[in-house]
């Protein structure tokens, strides 16, 4: 596949790593010269010096046979500009990033239809959403979902005296006839295990599940998590992100607290939100932050836009007695430093409009992906072809490529946890655990033939 790359900020650069490494041919368009110089020192990957608005720039990159044409300069309208003219070649999928026309309800003259654009991302609203998610679903380190919202995909820590520890996933099932749910993956230390049956849960373990949406409150309890409702929650940084989690947490009917160092933007949050209370002050005011309650707070969420901020705000935070701090951070050596220095959970706006990216890379049919940055792996949900060697059969029957597990089968109106005895039958869909080893097999195995 011919990629086409405008703009070489950390969205460009991480997009343009992970196709190039997995053998796309990728260019890279950016009029700053010192960033080409960064791109290509990530892999093999072609740069170009300019405007990815102007037509030269355009043609010497390839336009004429690219496959994919993705905009992720800081300017949405140089994005867009870049993707009408991408459109005007016959570029069959175009991709812009956009912060601005996305973060209110989109008019018909800015949808991507009406502009002939495949899809406009606006990475903040994907991070508002999985920071909602994490906040929610107390404990966790990741959160996605999949068939409509009817399987979740979490990853919990084993912490020291959690009831699972020390029992093999054989034992673990035998108490799944009850709480039915599939471990598909554990991280230990710099691991990832994909587990058998004789695998041993073990304290430290980061361990990642499928579960049916209505069971996980079973999953919950079984492995100790969730004992108490986050209702105190306090989100420093009142940016988009910020207000948009302050708004979903108050129709929650949580308490509130967001704090901005910024004066008109506190008076834009206490001028829309209801029952927040709104703290003009530095996130980092630990002192401020104490006398307004900060030690009777169950979750601390840092999003402002400086990560090395938002680390520290978070690391205040458990400091000072707050169980659970969530923060966004984009580089992956401070999501590995964040997580390891006792951060609950990260995440990724860079990731974020990765994963999105990369559901028009996949091969296959691919209907959505989640990215699990701490294992290099993807979960894939996959539409199951009408082949022979995979329709019909049984996971017992498929060589099934190894580094990966199918963590549920989704069909019309069920879902089923999957064993060797269960069929793959063309026209339901697989969701998939793999690490980034076994993609390419994972993608071969599914592609219609």
């Amino acid at each position: 596949m011919h990629v086409i790359i405008v703009g070489a900020g950390e969205v460009g650069c991480n997009t343009a790593e992970i196709l190039s490494r997995e053998g796309h041919d990728v260019v890279v368009i950016e009029a700053d010269n010192h960033k080409l110089a960064h791109v290509e020192s990530l892999g093999d990957i072609m740069t170009i010096e300019g405007s990815g608005a102007h037509p030269e720039a355009l043609e010497a990159a390839g336009v004429k046979i690219c496959d994919l044409f993705i905009a992720v300069t800081n300017i949405d309208e140089v994005n867009i500009v870049a993707c009408l003219i991408a459109k005007e070649y016959g570029v069959p999928t175009k991709i812009a990033r956009v912060k601005s026309f996305t973060s209110k309800k989109n008019t018909p003259a800015l949808s991507g239809t009406k502009l002939g654009i495949e899809m406009l991302i606006n990475p903040m609203d994907t991070v508002a959403y999985e920071l909602g998610n994490l906040v929610v679903h107390s404990k966790a380190l990741e959160v996605a979902e999949f068939a409509d919202g009817r399987i979740l995909f979490v990853g919990y820590p084993l912490e020291r005296d959690n009831p699972v520890c020390g029992l093999s996933l054989t034992e673990l099932g035998d108490l799944g006839m009850v709480y039915p749910f599939v471990v598909t993956a554990i991280t230990r230390k710099e691991d990832t295990i994909i587990p058998r049956g004789n695998t041993v849960l073990m304290e430290g373990d980061r361990i990642f599940l499928m579960v049916r949406r209505e069971d996980h409150p079973s999953l919950r309890y079984l492995f100790g998590f969730d004992k108490e409702k986050n209702r105190r929650i306090l989100i420093l940084g009142g940016g988009d992100v910020g207000f948009k989690l302050a708004s979903q947490f108050e129709r929650e009917g949580a308490r509130v607290t967001i704090a901005d160092p910024d004066q008109d933007v506190c008076e834009h949050l206490a001028d829309h939100l209801d029952t927040s209370l709104v703290l003009n002050i530095g996130i980092t005011d630990v002192g401020t932050l104490l006398s307004e309650g900060l030690a009777a707070t169950d979750v601390v969420v840092s999003v402002s836009d400086n990560e090395e901020t938002n680390i520290l705000a978070a690391l205040l935070a458990k400091k000072n007695g707050v169980p659970r701090a969530i923060s966004v951070v984009n580089s992956p050596a401070y999501v590995q430093l964040a997580t390891t220095l006792g951060i609950d959970a990260c995440i990724s706006p860079r990731l974020a409009m990765a994963t999105a990216i990369l559901k028009y890379v996949r091969r296959g049919g691919i209907l959505s992906i989640a990215t699990v940055e701490e294992n290099h792996a993807e979960v894939l949900e996959i539409l199951i072809p009408d082949s022979p060697g995979v329709s019909g059969k049984t996971l017992r029957e498929v060589d099934f490529p190894k580094g990966a597990v199918v963590g549920a089968i989704v069909r019309a109106d069920s879902v089923e946890l999957p064993s060797g005895d269960t069929v793959l039958a063309a026209g339901d869909r697989a969701v998939v655990f793999t690490v980034a080893d076994a993609l390419a097999d994972v993608e071969k195995f599914f592609e219609a033939k």
